[in-house]
């Protein structure tokens, strides 16, 4: 049996319809990725407007591990609708949030007491994790990388990377922000190993606490495990050793930006757990609400409660229903046989990309990333390496045509990358991956005839 059923073209009649309206009605800069218009979905099959059925591996930008509209979440939900919607945790206490709070204390990694606070975004996360550094700390600077995305707020704008797409025009930013190289291996210079670069990536770091910022002045240090818009760019285990090794020498919160990575994105339930890493703070969001808009960050006690009481959270932080189904989520997540099936999925993942990349060698630059969190990068010459959005955006618009929603990253938006639901079944991997060979191939024909 097939997942995707077209009855129209994508996207319909009635798609364009709404979509119009959505255009008519918002600005321009609330910008969408594809053009269809979404009725109901469940697991990995999303059901258009028009009655067609495509399937889903972009996921909500990576927010469905446990899929859509999971029956257990969606019973939580109906339960917990019926006796609080909304109190407010700044208020008073429920009995939601206390649970999720102490399911992320348990789950996190690092064998010391722990604490989480809730928000309600990946940004609100991270800005809260930079806040409690600083309190903690008395210091004011943060270390950020190259490629990093962390957000949308004016302090997580300032700490992102790629700046065209998410920081044109929306300046000043915050100061104290220092931003240091990133060891994307794939893009070394050439003619240096994998192992010189990550070296002297490791020595970029170490001389900008001479160079750029006093050690002593920096609150934290602020790093995606697996870069996620930047391209899921994975840290080299020796470079994220060395900046936790640097953190505890010199007094600076580590902190792992998981919202992307975390919650068995990558075959573990965070991303560090493949390093054997712990960082001070950890931010959460996306799949830790099944969909639902919740995030958190948990870590050290003694550095969650510097900041004064009234320092953290917000109205609508740590939300009734919200809870209700990241505690759920969470129970699917945490699942040992739940994350077996994902990195069973992962590695199914990466032989049809790994096909993809050996029919395409002139095109297709690299394939990458940890677990079933996967990208591959479109080039327009293998050796140099030169990116090609474009290529991108019309094997996306391909791949919708033919019922396959997948979506861009990379700090060149020259990536497809994948953020299926984790628990898909290897007859929709096969499917999806199929209709997405057969894009490439229309585009690459497109590609020849340039050329030709």
């Amino acid at each position: 049996m097939t997942t995707i059923h077209l009855q129209t073209d994508i996207p319909g009649p009635k798609s364009r319809e709404l979509v119009a309206r959505r255009e008519a009605a918002s600005p321009r800069g609330a910008a969408k990725l594809t053009t269809i218009a979404i009725e109901s979905a469940h697991g990995a099959a999303v059901r258009d407007v028009d009655g067609n059925t495509l399937l889903d591996f972009a996921g909500g930008i990576g927010t469905l591990a446990v899929g859509h509209t999971p029956q257990d979440v969606v019973s939580a939900l109906q339960a917990q609708a019926e006796k609080l919607i909304h109190m407010c945790a700044i208020v008073a206490t429920y009995e939601p949030y206390v649970r999720v709070v102490e399911l992320l204390n348990e789950v996190t990694p690092g064998n010391y007491p722990k604490k989480s606070v809730l928000l309600n975004s990946g940004s609100e996360a991270v800005e809260t994790a930079v806040k409690v550094a600083r309190s903690y700390t008395g210091r004011q600077a943060i270390i950020v990388f190259e490629g990093a995305y962390h957000g949308r707020t004016n302090m997580t704008l300032g700490m992102t990377s790629k700046y065209a797409l998410f920081k044109k025009g929306f300046g000043p930013f915050p100061s104290e922000i220092v931003r240091l190289p990133f060891p994307n291996v794939y893009r070394r210079p050439a003619g240096l190993s994998e192992e010189a670069f990550i070296d002297w990536s490791i020595q970029q770091l170490e001389n900008a606490f001479i160079a750029q910022i006093d050690p002593q002045a920096v609150a934290a240090i602020v790093i995606e495990p697996v870069q996620g818009e930047g391209g899921f760019v994975p840290a080299p285990p020796r470079f994220l050793q060395r900046i936790r090794e640097l953190c505890t020498q010199h007094g600076i919160v580590m902190v792992a930006d998981e919202i992307q990575s975390g919650f068995g994105r990558t075959g573990k339930l965070f991303a560090v757990e493949h390093y054997g890493i712990v960082p001070d703070l950890l931010t959460s969001a996306k799949s830790l609400g099944a969909g639902m808009p919740i995030a958190a960050v948990t870590g050290r006690a003694e550095m969650m409660d510097a900041p004064h009481p009234g320092g953290l959270g917000g109205t609508y932080s740590g939300n009734p229903l919200a809870c209700a189904a990241a505690i759920e989520a969470i129970k699917m997540l945490r699942d040992p046989q739940f994350l077996a099936r994902a990195n069973e999925v992962g590695a199914r993942f990466r032989k049809h990309l790994e096909a993809m990349r050996a029919e395409h060698e002139d095109w297709v630059g690299d394939v990458r990333g940890l677990g079933p969190m996967l990208v591959a990068e479109f080039v327009k010459d293998v050796q140099a390496k030169t990116p090609d959005p474009d290529a991108v955006a019309r094997i996306t618009q391909e791949a919708l045509k033919r019922g396959l929603i997948i979506i861009r990253a990379g700090l060149y938006s020259n990536c497809v990358r994948l953020l299926p639901p984790l628990n898909l079944t290897d007859e929709q991997i096969d499917e999806g991956m199929a209709v997405m060979a057969e894009a490439l191939r229309v585009v690459a024909a497109e590609r020849a005839a340039v050329v030709g």
